[in-house]
């Protein structure tokens, strides 16, 4: 996997499953397996729980994370107790989640750990830059895409996606949803000044006018916009939306006259909760969605074994996305088996 060479130019890298059993934990193993002997000091965190022996939704086996001598790890207190490894404590965080503090730590021997890390943007970002000062080269985060978590993966220099039967187990409609996804990662990022401008804003639609100004069209929720659609264009027609971008609010935009001048802001790409009919509209009739963060896609994996045993074609699935997209795949699972050969 060539991309390997690539994670050690980042300080951050996100590994993220488009659907639960589509390889990531596997991927992860084999990218943490493969920096062992890197030289540089790896840590490893989760945006949610992984690490379980067995999902708790399909009932289905998981590999567990696997940990080398001297790789650092951040986990709840609880899931720090049930660690399956000699390790050295290095901080324990005042932050608290619903499993605890977190608890940094250092491996002293291999061994397997369950991670339950940040629940929120604020508190992934704050955590890498805490990791650097205690010499830390590379964060992992075990990355999830899921309306249900405040925290995105977004947030990492890059990011490797997997993908595979699990979300589909027709190919054609496999390899389009995994283009939608990759579609919004590549959403362009706004300029440095703007950024500032907008990174502290929580709440509601907030217009750009012509002179680069910020203003609050009043509308806190894009829930509102049919109620509140005179107050809409009373600035301009380019738009910070600080929440999700849904269904209704895409179809509401693409039916206005002035919707080829349109520009939407979001936070990253996870906050687009549209459709991909929808967004696709939208994008044709000449709308813009632009992101505060964005990051780099390194790599697609695949796993073509669904939870209930179907498999599809693994060669004719890495094909298949290899055509519609413009970044390497790859069947970790092939991978890792040709390595034991080898």
């Amino acid at each position: 996997m060539p991309f390997l060479k690539d994670i050690k130019k980042y300080k951050s890298l996100s590994i993220v499953g488009l659907e639960k059993n589509t390889g990531k934990t596997e991927c992860l193993n084999y990218v943490l397996s493969r920096l062992r002997d890197s030289h540089k000091q790896i840590a490893l965190t989760s945006i949610g729980i992984d690490g379980e022996n067995r999902d708790q939704v399909t009932q289905t086996h998981k590999p567990e994370i696997e940990l080398s001598e001297g790789m650092m790890f951040v986990t709840s207190e609880i899931h720090y107790a049930k660690r399956r490894l000699f390790s050295e404590v290095v901080d324990v965080s005042n932050q608290t989640t619903s499993l605890g503090r977190l608890v940094t730590a250092k491996a002293i021997h291999p061994g397997k750990v369950m991670l339950s890390g940040p629940a929120n943007n604020t508190e992934i970002i704050r955590l890498i830059a805490d990791l650097k000062t205690k010499g830390v080269d590379l964060t992992i985060v075990d990355g999830a895409l899921s309306r249900k978590s405040l925290g995105s993966p977004a947030v990492t220099e890059a990011m490797i996606l997997a993908t595979g039967a699990a979300l589909s187990a027709n190919i054609p409609q496999l390899v389009f949803k995994t283009q939608y996804v990759y579609d919004l990662i590549q959403l362009p990022e706004i300029e440095s000044d703007l950024k500032t401008k907008l990174r502290g804003i929580e709440n509601g639609i907030w217009a750009i006018d012509e002179e680069g100004e910020i203003k609050d069209t009043g509308i806190a929720s894009v829930m509102m916009i049919k109620n509140r659609k005179d107050q809409l264009f009373q600035y301009g027609t380019d738009f910070f939306v600080s929440g999700a971008i849904t269904d209704q609010f895409l179809d509401f935009l693409k039916n206005q006259k002035q919707v080829s001048e349109i520009k939407l802001i979001t936070r990253d790409f996870t906050r687009v909760f549209a459709n991909p009919e929808t967004y696709y509209a939208f994008v044709k009739r000449g709308g813009r969605i632009q992101v505060l963060d964005k990051t780099n896609l390194l790599a697609i994996t695949i796993n073509p074994v669904s939870p209930d045993g179907y498999k599809l074609n693994s060669e004719e699935l890495q094909l298949a996305l290899e055509s519609k997209l413009q970044v390497p795949v790859y069947d970790v699972k092939k991978i890792v088996g040709a390595d034991a050969v080898s």
